[in-house]
């Protein structure tokens, strides 16, 4: 019975745990972390490039909204609009890590800057196209491809209309060598 006792004691029951890769998102949600990053990205360099342009609310148009502004000596719609451009570019100078933030921070400013995204593309506040970096590649691609084709074809027209010695002239020199 020991025996028994001892082997039961003895039995190793080995596990894996597998870890949920970092890389997929939740089915629940549109744009995983990356997706959202990518788009952050996209639409900032494109904003930096000038391949969009931004139009912040202005003074005037801050003002509409709240009418009780009229009555105040300064007018807080000037404030409140550069206010706005400051607090987008804080978040771009957090995100490019020109200001120094925790991970934590970098993380929020991504985020808020996916809402701006949302709320200048839903308000028709953004001109011109977001170039993807998916788009990008594709061109340098391209570009890459087309100077290579270009090195072959001027290589083919080379070896086309180089001038082969012709046969005629080897054979002649053979007659009057002989």
């Amino acid at each position: 019975m020991t025996n028994n006792a001892n082997a039961e004691d003895k039995k190793i029951i080995s596990v894996k745990i597998k870890r949920k890769p970092e890389g997929d998102a939740d089915p629940s949600q549109l744009f995983s972390g990356q997706d959202i990053n990518r788009i952050v990205t996209e639409f900032v360099t494109s904003w930096i490039n000038g391949d969009i342009i931004i139009r912040f609310p202005t003074a005037a148009e801050l003002a509409k909204k709240n009418p009780i502004n009229l009555s105040l000596s300064v007018d807080p719609s000037v404030n409140a609009e550069l206010k706005i451009k400051e607090h987008y570019v804080d978040l771009l100078s957090i995100i490019a890590g020109i200001k120094p933030a925790s991970e934590s921070e970098q993380k929020k400013a991504v985020d808020e800057v996916f809402k701006l995204l949302l709320m200048f593309r839903s308000s028709n506040r953004i001109e011109g196209k977001i170039i993807s970096n998916d788009f990008q590649k594709r061109v340098e691609d391209l570009e890459k491809k087309l100077d290579s084709q270009t090195k072959l074809i001027e290589q083919i027209t080379g070896f086309l209309f180089t001038p082969k010695k012709s046969k005629q002239g080897k054979s002649s020199s053979k007659k009057m060598n002989s």
